[in-house]
């Protein structure tokens, strides 16, 4: 045995090591540039319409226990979203006979409900007229 295995050391090799600091960049401090009378808009920045129509799905899940069939219609509001969201009311055999619901779910800038009600039922294989 050599001195380092007695010690307990182990003998493999191993790589330098290089210490790295992360660089920090500051971004500018955003300067208010609006005129008298026309706040900054204070709404949905960062929440994208994919998200929204998810969290929505999810939150008329939370609130209903009713499964979001499809997203059928969405809208950017000044606070947030507006999402339509067809959800199953009542299964039944055949599939054609199925009970459907619109909702309307309305989301906050952050993706937190402001509201939700069923706007509409109606039996999935019935012809929907225009409105």
């Amino acid at each position: 045995m050599t001195d380092a295995t007695q010690r307990g050391d182990d003998s493999r090799p191993r790589r330098p090591t290089q210490k790295t600091t992360a660089k920090t960049t500051q971004r500018p401090t955003p300067t208010s540039t609006h005129e008298p009378g026309h706040e900054p808009r204070q709404g949905p920045t960062h929440l994208r319409g994919a998200k929204a129509a998810s969290l929505a799905a999810q939150q008329l899940h939370d609130l209903t226990g009713r499964d979001a069939e499809a997203v059928v219609g969405m809208e950017r509001t000044d606070d947030g979203w507006r999402i339509e969201i067809e959800a199953l009311e009542l299964r039944r055999i055949p599939e054609t006979t199925d009970v459907l619901a619109c909702y309307a779910v309305e989301l906050d800038g952050d993706g937190d409900l402001v509201s939700c009600r069923r706007l509409r039922r109606y039996v999935r294989g019935a012809a929907e007229e225009d409105r």
